[in-house]
């Protein structure tokens, strides 16, 4: 598999950019991901982390679903690994499999797209349930682009511990 990331538009409009920015993290991942078998995906950092690559797409599976499905599209569902809403749950690969949790991801991730485009406006809002606030999806994209840049440079050290792959 080749994932294929497309740059951002220089000069797109506010929800474009987002959207591109989003997918390019999105693809990030991915490719930081690309020709390591399941054991190389479940290799931690360092003792006492948990933190693998196989955790990471597992943890930005149920960041996905809890943001998008969760606080925009207002449904009762649980987290994908935790019944009890621990994110940190999902670091736990040490039994994982590739396919389970791309499977995972890649369905939060088609989720995640279609309400975004079925949205009227970035203005519109959903309940954030652990903290009580109404907040925008302009807010929830740029959140997980945060999230995403955020755990992206996790794998590149991630990775690069592995098998001294750098850049991507």
């Amino acid at each position: 598999m080749t994932t294929e990331r497309i740059g951002p538009p220089v000069t797109g409009d506010e929800r474009e950019t987002l959207r591109a920015f989003l997918d390019f993290h999105r693809a990030t991942l991915a490719l930081k991901c690309e020709g390591l078998s399941d054991e190389d995906l479940r290799r931690q950092s360092m003792p006492p982390s948990a933190l693998s690559l196989l955790g990471l797409v597992r943890h930005m599976a149920e960041v996905e679903r809890a943001w998008f499905r969760r606080v925009i599209d207002g449904e009762d569902i649980p987290l994908v690994w935790s019944e009890t809403g621990d994110f940190q749950q999902a670091y736990d690969a040490s039994s994982a499999t590739r396919a389970e949790a791309f499977e995972a991801w890649e369905r939060e991730v088609a989720h995640a797209r279609r309400i975004e485009r079925a949205a009227a406006s970035l203005d519109v809002t959903g309940r954030n349930a652990r903290s009580g606030e109404t907040v925008s999806l302009r807010l929830v994209m740029l959140h997980l682009i945060h999230e995403y840049a955020r755990h992206n440079g996790h794998a590149d050290f991630l990775r690069e511990g592995i098998d001294g792959a750098v850049g991507v």
